[in-house]
């Protein structure tokens, strides 16, 4: 759900006396508008039509409104990549993919939450209940990483799947915080971000030697050509250790 349609909620609601919603969608759309760093406890105040007191009946101060915005934003980001890794359905490397596309989905369709989850400055391990919210997203992307570590070839050292999962998110995050944005900080590509996501991604995984190549391999009656390379007795396939470029 946007945080639009949730302030629309909100603002129905306040006449109810639902102070905390309405305090948190002002300033959703003043985080829209300026970002988080852009707006203080007062100007969330006048944007949800009450007095600069108010706020201290449900928050301490603006960096526990931020937090709360951000704990909730952890929560429906949690939501979008559990749904889109369908333990891992209907195959890692698909699913993988999907995880990538929501989130960066997510951060163009939620750019208020995308914000105050990652550029209000605020100390995670500050707040019990924010720290936990992002721990279970990271969770999600942790738990899909752990199986394509699992797809490691005999072999081939498996690497752990801690450091996988912040490689790869750092490289979800670095794509959607510059090319999938949905405010007016974002940069243009000559592809899409998805596009530009799941290259990075398959060239990860094939640099630490993983089958991601998914095509069918085609079938033949003849028989395959044999390589001058191969017959020298060098054993070096043509086009060095990925095999011949297509």
């Amino acid at each position: 759900m946007s945080w639009r349609k949730e302030q629309r909620r909100a603002e129905r609601g306040y006449h109810h006396g639902n102070l905390k919603e309405a305090l948190l969608q002002a300033a959703l759309g003043l985080i829209a508008e300026k970002g988080a760093a852009g707006f203080t406890f007062a100007d969330a105040a006048r944007m949800a039509g009450v007095s600069a007191a108010a706020p201290y009946r449900h928050f301490r101060d603006r960096d526990e409104l931020l937090s709360s915005i951000a704990q909730r934003g952890f929560e429906q980001f949690e939501s979008r990549l559990t749904e889109a890794w369908d333990d891992g359905r209907p195959d890692t490397v698909t699913a993988f993919e999907r995880v990538g596309r929501a989130y960066l989905a997510f951060a163009r369709e939620e750019p208020a939450f995308y914000n105050a989850m990652f550029e209000s400055g605020l100390p995670v391990d500050a707040n019990a209940a924010l720290q936990a919210a992002s721990e279970r997203a990271f969770h999600v992307i942790r738990a899909a990483a752990e199986r394509l570590a699992a797809l490691a070839p005999p072999g081939t050292p498996r690497p752990p799947a801690m450091m996988m999962a912040l490689h790869i998110w750092s490289m979800a995050h670095g794509v959607a915080s510059l090319f999938s944005r949905g405010d007016a900080a974002r940069r243009k590509l000559p592809m899409s971000p998805d596009e530009l996501l799941e290259a990075e991604v398959l060239i990860y995984l094939r640099g630490l030697g993983f089958p991601i190549d998914r095509r069918p391999q085609a079938k033949s009656t003849e028989p395959p050509p044999v390589p001058p390379e191969a017959s020298s007795g060098s054993g070096v396939p043509p086009g060095g250790p990925w095999g011949k470029p297509k």
